[in-house]
């Protein structure tokens, strides 16, 4: 009597390389990266490839369901023999078109077929886009608080009059080319770009002799773009489709404007508040006094109490700059110091020395007088 032995299956787990710990987001981790490994696209003609890739997408098709993944941690291979599915009864005759229409989201695509891996097939033509542009805009300090409106002149590169383009003969259009290989696992389709046409589904006809081989040519053109209140230094921001145009019926790609904020002559910027440093007289500073101050707004009057001690801050609030998600605006802090004369002559020297066993010049700080540590943090609450 002849024995009929049978392969054992190897692990869900070991196939995948993961633990029966293991979270969702890790087994999904880990079968997209064996799945990009053995991918058919990847491993033309290799029948090894093609198996793991097979043997990857069954163990996934247990253990990413909850399920499955209990029954199997109970009884292990047995719970599907004859059940049908990805695992369990099918063994080697599993349909790659299956796979990829039930795990075409692993690989970036909508499920769109075989050719699923680079996310851009998808069964229908290929639409081309052009390439991305960047330029630097510097704004003052002023215009990124109130928001505004720039003129931009922008080189790109659009059509240029008078080409035309005639449908790839290699592609018949549709931007993409298929393979057909029959192997031991059954038909294996797979896609990819054209190498005529670059994934364009069209070729030049004509073309005027100022263009390039893409029948585009470098125009400049004035882009106007709206600045909301609140940006940050380096900052991108991106205007759709004023980019470089693409060739035939492609899509343009964008302008991104990268945001360089100037540095202002009396304010200086943290986040969302503004600090500012006020300088006043030692009389001022003894009798009280008022000040005009800059901010982003224009100036304003402000009042300083008799009395004031140097390193006092004053808040202005919402004085400072929006919020770019909307949160209201920042504060305006006034930093008081008070001006210590280096020079005096003879009248101004005795009136101090006068005033050095006055009880009214003794320092006597108050619980109200913070340190400078207790200041600072203050600001940053």
């Amino acid at each position: 009597m002849v024995k009929h032995i049978s392969m054992a299956k190897r692990d869900y787990y070991e196939i995948l390389g993961v633990t029966k710990s293991a979270s969702p987001a890790e087994i999904k981790k880990a079968y997209r990266k064996m799945a990009i490994k053995f991918h058919p696209d990847k491993n033309p003609d290799d029948a090894t490839a093609e198996a793991k890739f097979k043997e990857a997408a069954e163990a996934y098709e247990i253990l990413s369901d909850a399920d499955k993944k209990s029954r199997y941690d109970q009884f292990g291979h047995q719970a599907f023999d004859g059940s049908g599915g990805f695992g369990g009864g099918r063994g080697g005759g599993m349909n790659m078109d299956d796979i990829f229409s039930q795990f075409g989201d692993i690989f970036g695509g909508g499920g769109g077929g075989f050719s699923g891996f680079g996310g851009g097939f998808g069964g229908g033509q290929r639409r081309v886009k052009g390439s991305n542009l960047r330029i630097r805009v510097s704004l003052t300090l002023e215009e990124i608080a109130n928001g505004v409106e720039k003129k931009i002149k922008v080189k790109r590169k659009v059509q240029a009059p008078g080409t035309t383009y005639k449908t790839c003969a290699t592609c018949n259009g549709q931007g993409q080319v298929t393979r057909v290989t029959n192997t031991i696992l059954g038909r294996m389709q797979t896609a990819s770009a054209c190498p005529t046409c670059g994934g364009a589904g069209q070729s030049i006809d004509k073309k005027p002799s100022d263009a390039d081989g893409q029948g585009l040519k470098v125009q400049e053109e004035t882009v106007s773009v709206k600045i909301p209140a609140g940006v940050v230094d380096s900052m991108q921001l991106k205007v759709t489709g004023k980019g470089n145009e693409a060739p035939g019926n492609g899509i343009s790609g964008d302008l991104l404007v990268v945001i360089e904020e100037k540095e202002h002559d009396t304010l200086k910027r943290e986040g969302d508040n503004l600090h500012y440093d006020m300088y006043v007289s030692l009389p001022d500073a003894v009798l009280g006094t008022s000040k005009e101050i800059d901010t982003v707004t224009g100036a304003v009057r402000i009042k300083v109490d008799a009395g004031v001690q140097s390193g006092k801050i004053l808040r202005l609030r919402g004085k400072g700059i929006p919020s770019i998600n909307g949160y209201g605006s920042g504060d305006l802090l006034v930093h008081v110091n008070v001006w210590t004369p280096k020079t005096l002559n003879k009248e101004q020297k005795q009136f101090f020395e006068n005033m050095k066993n006055d009880e009214h010049f003794d320092p006597k700080p108050e619980s109200s007088d913070k340190s400078f540590f207790e200041k600072v943090k203050d600001m940053f609450s």
